[in-house]
């Protein structure tokens, strides 16, 4: 695509999302498409799959929709280029800063049920003859 932009087709390869997941995201206001073409399909850009990844990781680790858009809020703010009151910026940081404890939380959580998992499959294949 001209400009940069790619169609939604091209987003869920390169995202491994499916389109109905991708629209979802959109109607949850998790994404919007940066254009739509003169016959009105979607356009996105790198900006736009950057943010699906990050919303295509939280989801395995059980963050909410509205956990995802507050992530989303507090980075699109420090990323945005304006010059951020001190206070301002270390509270958006503190938001980041809180979610990466909670991923790396529930990343030991995983951890430990596929350890577990990993135990029962063991146990089951000395089962086996």
């Amino acid at each position: 695509m001209s400009g940069g932009h790619m169609q939604i087709g091209e987003v869920a390869v390169r995202t491994e999302l499916s389109l109905r997941t991708i629209r979802h995201y959109e109607d949850s206001g998790l994404v919007i498409p940066s254009a739509r073409s003169q016959g009105g399909f979607r356009l996105y850009t790198e900006a736009d799959v950057a943010r699906l990844m990050v919303v295509r990781r939280m989801k395995p680790l059980g963050f909410s929709l509205d956990e995802m858009r507050d992530l989303l809020a507090a980075t699109d703010r420090l990323d945005s280029g304006d010059r951020l009151p001190d206070d301002e910026r270390e509270r958006l940081l503190g938001r980041v800063r809180d979610f990466e404890q909670a991923a790396q939380r529930r990343v030991a959580d995983l951890r430990t049920q596929l350890a577990r998992a990993e135990e029962f499959a063991a146990t089951l294949r000395r089962r086996l003859p």
